[in-house]
């Protein structure tokens, strides 16, 4: 055994080599950390939305028909996702949720006599999506 001499390399890591690793792995985290908080909420809010689109659909149809909104559609049977009866719609995924305001289309606008939607989202880490503010 005495006649055996180790490589310096081969003796393992030194602290130093160690405590960068360990920083390297830390400054990761922290900017990957609050990145999946907001894919999260994005994802949330993205099924919120999708989730009332066929209530959308309802809520317009109905309109063209009745000439009001409400939380009824035409064969009289409740509207999903529909509270009051202004054809406001709302959801919760997650901790997100999500609000759909109907709205027409001023006259003499281009989009005159048509039925609109304003999303907006709230809830704890709301992040903006496609046409939709918080």
């Amino acid at each position: 055994m005495k006649g055996i001499k180790l490589n310096k390399r081969a003796q393992g890591f030194t602290l130093i080599e160690l405590m960068i690793v360990v920083a390297i792995i830390g400054i990761l985290a922290a900017i990957a950390l609050p990145a999946y908080r907001d894919y999260v909420a994005k994802a949330d809010a993205s099924n919120a939305v999708a989730s009332m689109s066929g209530s959308k659909v309802k809520v317009s149809e109905a309109y063209s028909v009745n000439g009001a909104f409400s939380c009824t559609d035409t064969t009289g049977t409740t509207i999903a996702y529909c509270a009051a009866d202004d054809g406001v719609l709302s959801t919760t995924s997650g901790n997100i949720t999500a609000t759909l305001t109907p709205g027409v289309g001023a006259a003499g606008a281009a989009n005159a006599g048509e039925v609109t939607w304003t999303c907006t989202l709230t809830g704890t880490g709301a992040v903006p999506i496609k046409n939709c503010t918080i």
